[in-house]
């Protein structure tokens, strides 16, 4: 078995439809006007301006980096904003080789999708055992696959817990060296 899925072994087996919003409204401002609503999936990390969750997809460790505030472009970001992107984007790489083993991590931005035109950016971990289909571009096949196979709500909040607690970590000890 792949190593990546020790993750994956529970699957959702039914479609939450109480997740499904109308086309028309966002779902990041939606769920950031109730973060503290929101469960350890979907708030790995609470920065002043970005916020970490585990996507839906069918690969542990796909996680979107989703800013606090409607923009839709990396153009519109503030200094401070595209700052603790930058920082957020290399700390959240290390958790996920910390926690869930890959190799290195693949960073993509589009937003094209209706209902996710909210500026987030996908932090996708690329595991040493993938198929070469499933390098570069092909990793979205992830993405694709139905949702019957999906890594469940319960792995994505346990591994949600252990990804905050080493970006807390790592936070800790890069304030300690300042």
């Amino acid at each position: 078995m792949p190593a990546w899925q020790a993750y994956a072994d529970e699957v959702i087996t039914f479609c939450d439809t109480s997740r499904q919003l109308p086309a028309m409204e966002c779902v990041s401002c939606q769920q950031n006007a109730h973060l503290a609503e929101l469960p350890a999936r979907d708030r790995i990390s609470l920065g002043d301006y970005w916020r970490v969750a585990h996507a839906w997809s069918a690969l542990p460790g796909w996680l979107v980096v989703i800013s606090t505030r409607h923009i839709v472009e990396l153009a519109e970001l503030s200094a401070d904003e595209a700052t603790e992107l930058g920082f957020l984007l290399q700390r959240t790489s290390v958790a996920l080789r910390t926690v869930i083993g890959c190799k290195k991590t693949y960073i993509a931005q589009f937003g094209e999708q209706s209902g996710f035109e909210h500026l987030h950016v996908h932090i996708v971990p690329r595991m040493e055992d993938f198929d070469k289909h499933h390098l570069g571009a092909g990793v979205f096949e992830f993405l694709k696959r139905p949702e019957t196979v999906w890594v469940s709500v319960q792995t994505r909040d346990r591994l949600a817990l252990e990804l905050a607690e080493v970006l807390h970590l790592l936070s800790d000890l890069s304030a300690s060296s300042v």
